[in-house]
C-alpha cells in the first residue's frame, strides 16, 4: 500500500521503491528519495497542475540538453514526465558552496541559465516582479494580503527593474539548492523558477556576480521584496517573510 498521493509512483515501474524523506519543498511539496530501475532518484509530490509541471520539466530537459547540470526528469513507463502531481528526477550529488570562489562559479552558472532561456515563455499562472507593478496576484503571490505600505515598498524596489531583459530565473539560489563538484555546478529545486529579470538571481554572497554598488543594491532590494511577497502569510506570522519585508527600504 502506497501513502496517499504516492500511488502514482507505480507508473515508473513495478520495481520502484520509495526511500527516505529529503529536505526541500517545505510546506509545498513532499520530497523523497526513490529507486527506479535500481538507480537512486528523487520524487517530488505537490499540488501543481499539469501545465505548470509541463513547463518545469520541459525547462529542465532543455537545460540538460544544453549541458547544464540539473535534475533530469525521468519518464514514466509510458513516456510521461509527471503523473498526478508527481515528478521523478535524477539525484544530483555534490556539496554546497563555501568560499567566495565557489559562489563565483554559482554566478557563472546562473548567468548561463539566463543566456540559455532568453525569450522563454512565462510559467503558467506566474507573474514577474515587474508584472506585479500592475497586478496583485500570481501563483503564490497575493499583494492584497500584505500590509499596504509594504506593497508600496516592494513595488518601488521592482520598479527599478523596469525595461530590463527577462529570462528564466532559478528564483531561489541559496546554498541548499546548489550541488558542486570539482568540475561542475548543479542547481536543484526549480519549484520557484519562472521568467523574470535576471538580477533577482544575482544578489549573491560576496557579491559573487561582480555587480557594481548600485546594481547590487537594485538586485538585493528586488529579491528581498520578491521573497517577502512569495512567502507572505496573511496572518503575518511567517518570520522569514516579515524579516525580508523589513529589509525593503521605503
Amino acid at each position: 500500500m502506497w501513502p496517499v498521493g504516492w500511488e502514482a509512483l507505480e507508473q515508473w515501474g513495478a520495481d520502484v521503491v520509495r526511500g527516505e524523506p529529503l529536505t526541500g519543498g517545505v510546506g509545498v511539496n513532499e520530497v523523497w528519495s526513490v529507486r527506479v530501475d535500481g538507480r537512486v532518484a528523487v520524487g517530488r509530490l505537490g499540488r501543481r497542475g499539469d501545465a505548470d509541471l509541463a513547463w518545469e520539466t520541459d525547462l529542465l530537459r532543455h537545460l540538460d540538453r544544453a549541458g547544464m547540470a540539473v535534475p533530469v526528469p525521468i519518464p514514466t513507463a509510458d513516456g510521461r514526465y509527471f503523473a498526478d502531481g508527481l515528478v521523478v528526477m535524477t539525484y544530483v550529488e555534490g556539496r554546497s558552496p563555501e568560499t567566495e570562489a565557489d559562489w563565483r562559479r554559482v554566478a557563472d552558472t546562473l548567468r548561463r541559465l539566463h543566456r540559455l532561456t532568453d525569450g522563454w515563455p512565462q510559467r503558467p499562472g506566474w507573474r514577474s516582479s515587474t508584472d506585479l507593478l500592475h497586478v496583485e496576484t500570481g501563483t503564490r503571490v497575493d499583494l492584497g494580503v500584505m500590509p499596504p505600505e509594504g506593497v508600496v515598498r516592494c513595488r518601488a524596489a521592482w520598479a527599478r527593474l523596469t525595461g530590463r531583459t527577462r529570462s528564466v530565473v532559478h528564483g531561489d539560489p541559496n546554498l541548499g539548492n546548489v550541488r558542486m563538484t570539482a568540475d561542475r555546478v548543479a542547481l536543484i529545486d526549480w519549484d520557484e523558477s519562472h521568467v523574470d529579470v535576471p538580477d533577482l538571481d544575482l544578489a549573491l554572497p560576496h557579491n559573487a556576480a561582480g555587480l557594481d554598488d548600485d546594481a547590487y543594491d537594485i538586485a538585493a532590494q528586488a529579491r528581498a521584496a520578491w521573497e517577502a511577497a512569495v512567502c507572505w502569510d496573511p496572518s503575518g506570522t511567517d518570520l522569514f517573510a516579515v524579516k525580508r519585508l523589513a529589509e525593503v527600504r521605503a
